[in-house]
């Protein structure tokens, strides 16, 4: 969809709308309008969406209210981003192509403005890519919004939320792209593809490199596969030269069956989003480059396939990581940490963040805890988790902060290796987070979102259709926008 400022409505639109605050009431529109949308209880809240029709001079024209809520809601931002959002989940598919959205009546300041514009495209998005017998009623239609009456800043705050907009589809779309067709040397292909001519440089290793680094963890989980496993750095030099990089490590399982721990068929099919944190950073990283993010910034993602196989790990099994512990793996389905240590421990020798920060769908008691509007973060650093605190709070992109302590970490000792990739059923979040702790070197502020709940909806949010989310990479361009950038 695309979005273009005019100067004036295009005579030949027939679509026009309008986003109000609550209570407001319009003083200059049709008073059938004004009547039928107080009639229909219309107050203005945030994501309510009104509509009339009027027929003037023989053309018909349809005219939508989109409630902002109220002016000084402490969620302001969100509620006037929900009303970019409906108005897209309104009309998306309404037969009408053309849309003129009046920013001119709602006091908006261009930041706020600019993210209605952004709740409409996110609210775009879909996957439509194998659907060959589509309705023509249930096909996208809407194909551009004409903006009127911006405020003063609308386009340029603009320029970076389309840039948002754009890493947020491309999260959306690796976590929704099925494992035959996402694998780990697919996913490489595509990131290289999208990050092409950006000045971003890109790294990739592959099972020989990662084998003479000593990555057994790692490459342990993807041995059962016929899709070979790879590393995928993605580096920004946008700050400071010489200024150590932030960095942000993601899970990507591209597919988990859970190796020869099984897991059970129903709903094994979801295991194509175990990627969910490698695309929120790849998204997340694709923000930044494309709005040229003031900041040096690394992102990891450890890209396998976990299958079984007569080759596959077994329960037992003891593996060597990079970083020379060992690790005794009772459960091959406890995957993702065997991935992650060994993608954290590179990072640190390979480029010394000064903060690292890492995202994955690891762990289904991180559901039982937090449902599916929070995500868990732990950290060693109360700075670094705030900070993502707030981040999340100001893009929806919501987070729990989690404990760490010694005592969980005593759950996880092994009696014949440094340490098990499980403990026992309680505190099985926090016991898989004290495992990734003992591979960040000492001083080193981390935190680790398990985002286990939140990357896949089985309902639409206000920038989501049902499905992938695109969770993580707005969160990921708001902390580094918020906190370090020069």
């Amino acid at each position: 969809m695309q979005i273009q400022f005019a100067s004036s409505a295009p005579a030949t639109v027939r679509l026009m709308a309008r986003i109000v605050n609550q209570n407001d009431t319009p003083d200059d529109l049709d008073a059938a309008l004004i009547d039928g949308a107080k009639a229909a209880r219309f107050a203005g809240r945030a994501g309510q969406v009104f509509e009339h029709f009027t027929m003037t001079e023989g053309t018909l024209t349809r005219v939508a209210l989109a409630g902002a809520g109220e002016v000084d809601a402490d969620a302001r931002a969100l509620n006037v981003e929900k009303a970019g959002g409906a108005l897209t989940a309104r009309y998306l598919t309404s037969g009408e192509t053309e849309m003129v959205l009046d920013l001119g009546h709602a006091d908006f300041s261009g930041e706020e403005a600019a993210g209605a514009l952004l709740g409409m495209q996110l609210r775009s998005w879909r996957f439509d890519e194998y659907r060959t017998k589509l309705a023509a009623e249930k096909r996208a239609s809407l194909e551009s919004v004409h903006v009127i009456n911006a405020p003063a800043g609308t386009q340029e705050a603009w320029e970076r939320a389309s840039a948002l907009a754009e890493g947020v589809a491309f999260t959306k779309h690796l976590v929704t792209l099925p494992a035959n067709i996402l694998y780990p040397e697919t996913f490489v292909a595509l990131c290289e593809e999208a990050f092409k001519g950006t000045g971003a440089e890109i790294t990739v290793l592959d099972e020989p490199a990662m084998e003479e680094l000593g990555m057994g963890a790692l490459l342990g989980v993807g041995q059962g596969s016929r899709r070979e496993s790879r590393l995928l750095a993605i580096r920004w030099d946008g700050g400071e030269e010489g200024e150590r990089p932030t960095a942000f490590v993601g899970k990507g399982v591209t597919f988990d069956t859970g190796g020869i721990s099984l897991k059970p068929p129903p709903g094994m099919e979801d295991m194509k989003w175990d990627m969910g944190g490698a695309g929120a950073v790849a998204g997340g990283m694709l923000a930044l480059v494309k709005r040229r993010a003031k900041a040096n910034i690394i992102a990891v993602m450890g890209l396998v396939e976990n299958m079984p196989d007569g080759n596959a790990q077994r329960p037992g099994d003891v593996v060597t990581t990079m970083s020379g512990q060992t690790v005794e793996v009772l459960n091959t389905d406890a995957e993702g940490r065997l991935v992650l240590c060994d993608a954290l421990h590179w990072v640190q020798e390979a480029h010394n963040p000064a903060r690292i920060v890492d995202f994955a769908t690891l762990t289904g008691a991180m559901i039982i805890a937090l449902g599916h509007d929070h995500g868990g973060v732990f950290s060693n650093d109360d700075e670094l988790a705030e900070q993502l605190l707030s981040a999340g709070l100001s893009t929806g992109d919501k987070l729990w902060r989690m404990p760490l302590g010694p005592a969980y970490d005593k759950l996880i000792d092994s009696p014949i290796a440094d340490i098990k990739n499980v403990g026992p059923r309680p505190a099985g979040s926090i016991t898989a987070a004290q495992f990734l702790g003992r591979f960040v070197k000492n001083g080193t502020p981390w935190a680790h979102c398990d985002i286990a709940g939140t990357v896949w909806s089985e309902k639409p949010g206000h920038a989501h259709e049902k499905g992938a989310t695109g969770w993580g990479a707005r969160l990921i361009d708001r902390i580094v926008a918020d906190n370090f950038e020069g």
